[in-house]
């Protein structure tokens, strides 16, 4: 059995992807959905799909292990971000060595770094007339959006394009490619 946990901040609409995804796998296990903000929509989607969730503040997440313990006792496979938008801490990497993966609704390097997440990428994409854009899955280290690239998908921009339209070519890229990679990364060798 593979376990994972999924990280959110906002709506969770790539978790509920993910918890479909995964939902007839025999083989995987949602674990639990740790999100940072308790008014974060995931956590209604998690009570209507059954799957445990926890909020968790700054201090526990930042300036205590209580986080990294907790994690480090479930035996996982694999920490998915999926919308979670604080840096992971040092001490979180070092316990789950390229076990970390994210999801960015760009190609990096453009359009990474801290403060660069959802319609702030796409309203930069469309200011600077870029011809294309993307998802970035990637590893987690201790920068915002600088770990190893795992896998990058591209879509065209058109010109009349808005930055909406540009958020559902890349939300369509992130639901299509993103569980597939995960299930790739757990099952792979």
């Amino acid at each position: 059995m593979k376990r994972i946990v999924l990280f959110a901040s906002g709506s969770g609409s790539n978790v509920e992807n993910i918890i479909q995804y995964f939902s007839e796998n025999t083989q995987v296990e949602i674990v639990a959905v740790l999100t940072n903000r308790k008014d974060a929509k995931v956590l209604d989607r998690c009570s209507r799909l059954k799957i445990s969730a926890l909020y968790f503040n700054r201090h526990a997440f930042l300036e205590s292990n209580l986080i990294s313990d907790f994690l480090n006792n479930l035996n996982l496979d694999l920490i998915v971000l999926a919308g979670f938008l604080w840096r992971i801490p040092k001490r979180l990497i070092d316990y789950f060595p390229d076990r970390i993966i994210n999801i960015h609704p760009a190609l990096l390097p453009k359009y990474g770094g801290k403060g660069m997440y959802g319609m702030k990428v796409h309203e930069a994409v469309k200011e600077n007339s870029e011809p294309e854009t993307g998802i970035t899955i990637h590893y987690v280290n201790e920068h915002y959006d600088e770990g190893a690239i795992i896998m990058q998908v591209r879509t065209f921009v058109d010109a009349g394009d808005t930055p909406e339209i540009i958020a559902q070519k890349v939300h369509e890229l992130e639901y299509e490619h993103f569980p597939r990679v995960i299930e790739e990364l757990l099952f792979k060798g």
